[in-house]
């Protein structure tokens, strides 16, 4: 599980934000802070903790400042922005100092999804270690991109392509469109239809399993994975 700190100057907020998470498959909330001071205390006390989304507006002090703080106390705790601040100075420092993603508030769950599933991605990415060639490390690069959902062409529907998308986030290695279809009650030529505009658009990689005979079976993987 990917342990999260949700860090924000309204209870509200914090509790809502806590719930998109959990809401999340691989992740689980690990505390709340509602301060900059809480949000040190958290980052410094709780176990395991690998990401922590930070409110900019905090009472005592900024998120940035928070990030900051940690770093010089030698955290490398991974760090998404979640704030109303939308100024280009703001959005320009947190990228200097590490943040991994800015999500701008208002937002709605499927926006932190879309985050929280890049960043599990980046992370299976990561996790092999090694040496990068050109390709993967492109893919690291691009792992926390703003949008991971195509623009659709007409005739292609949005539940339809986020069924299939969430079918290729979830999965441990590559499927079929045969096990696309199975897992999602989808037609296999729709599955298959839905599979290559992902893979058109960047979204999805194409890879092939070659059996003992006859044509090789071609079988997608979501485009983060290492």
């Amino acid at each position: 599980m990917i342990e999260v700190l949700v860090v924000d100057d309204d209870t509200r907020v914090a509790q809502v934000n806590a719930a998109y998470v959990d809401k999340v498959p691989g992740f689980r909330v690990a505390g709340e802070a509602h301060s900059a001071a809480e949000a040190l205390h958290g980052i410094e006390t709780l176990p395991q903790l690998d990401l922590v989304l930070m409110d900019h507006y905090l009472p005592d002090e900024t998120g940035l400042a928070v990030v900051q703080e940690m770093r010089r106390r030698g955290h490398q705790t991974d760090v998404i922005m979640v704030t109303a601040a939308r100024d280009i100075s703001t959005v320009q420092a947190a990228m200097r100092q590490g943040a991994l993603q800015y999500l701008v508030k208002p937002f709605a769950f499927a926006g932190l999804r879309a985050k929280l599933e890049a960043y599990a991605g980046l992370r299976r990415t990561l996790d092999g270690g090694g040496e990068a060639e050109q390709a993967q490390v492109d893919r690291i690069f691009g792992a926390l991109s703003a949008s991971v959902e195509p623009d659709l062409p007409k005739g292609h529907s949005p539940t339809t392509a986020e069924l299939v998308r969430r079918s290729l986030v979830t999965a441990e290695g590559p499927l079929s469109a045969q096990e696309i279809a199975e897992e999602t009650g989808l037609s296999r030529q729709t599955a298959q239809r839905y599979l290559k505009l992902l893979e058109r658009t960047g979204r999805a990689r194409l890879t092939l399993k070659y059996g003992d005979a006859g044509r090789p079976e071609h079988r997608y993987v979501w485009a983060t994975r290492a």
